[in-house]
């Protein structure tokens, strides 16, 4: 947990606390940085505004390390742009300053559990799913583009085995969100937006040719199977 503001990290370090985790604190994101480079927490929770390092630049890092590392941001900054930024850099969710604990609460067990789903959780099925491009393992959250790996978070796995799940079928974004958010954790139709925006990206990196994420003006999005 990064936050400069003494106050709110040590409230979410008490909240934390009551849930039975064992909450490490930085009010730097440098310091952070080098604490962490080495041992991956379960799950970061990151401020932007940071002295030596801001949050953006140690969210950028972190997910270098690890693409399943689930990342959260609280911030002061409402402006579009950053929380946008945000998620395409890497982090799974966000909150703006001021929240309730309890909701950040909420959000930091939606996170651990879609990284580490007990046995038998609905939320991702043990299925493996294949066809002549893309594969998924959703028990290692492992993605595979023509036999190149494409390293996604836990959100970005989730969001893609919704519409790989049915090929051709339009996903709304409502339905995406239950997908990804199984706990109904509230977030905009633009966070949504953005995480499609980077799972694209991800697999144009490895095939400039993709398209097989397609949205549909006005209802969502849709898998585009490979007729071959």
């Amino acid at each position: 947990m990064v936050e400069d503001e003494e106050t709110i990290r040590e409230g979410i370090a008490a909240a934390l606390r009551r849930e039975g985790h064992v909450p490490v604190p930085f009010d730097d994101g440098l310091l952070a940085w080098q604490t962490l480079a080495a041992d991956l927490p379960d799950l970061a929770i990151l401020d932007i505004g940071l002295p030596q390092m801001d949050g953006l630049e140690l969210c950028r890092r972190l997910r270098a390390r690890s693409a399943l590392l689930p990342i959260v941001f609280v911030t002061s900054r409402e402006e579009e742009f950053d929380r946008v930024l945000g998620l395409e850099i890497g982090a799974d969710d966000y909150l703006c300053k001021p929240f309730s604990m309890r909701e950040l609460m909420a959000r930091v067990k939606v996170l651990l559990r879609r990284a580490h789903p007990p046995e038998g959780d609905r939320h991702v099925r043990d299925e493996m799913f294949r066809d002549r491009r893309l594969t998924m393992d959703p028990i290692r959250l492992a993605v595979t583009w023509n036999g190149a790996a494409v390293a996604l978070t836990v959100t970005e796995f989730l969001l893609l085995h919704a519409l790989a799940r049915r090929p051709g079928a339009v996903k709304t974004r409502e339905q995406l969100m239950a997908e990804a958010y199984p706990d109904r954790v509230s977030v905009s139709d633009r966070t949504i937006d953005s995480h499609i925006k980077r799972i694209r990206r991800k697999f144009a990196a490895v095939d400039p040719a993709f398209a097989a994420i397609e949205g549909v003006y006005g209802a969502g999005y849709r898998y585009l199977q490979d007729p071959a």
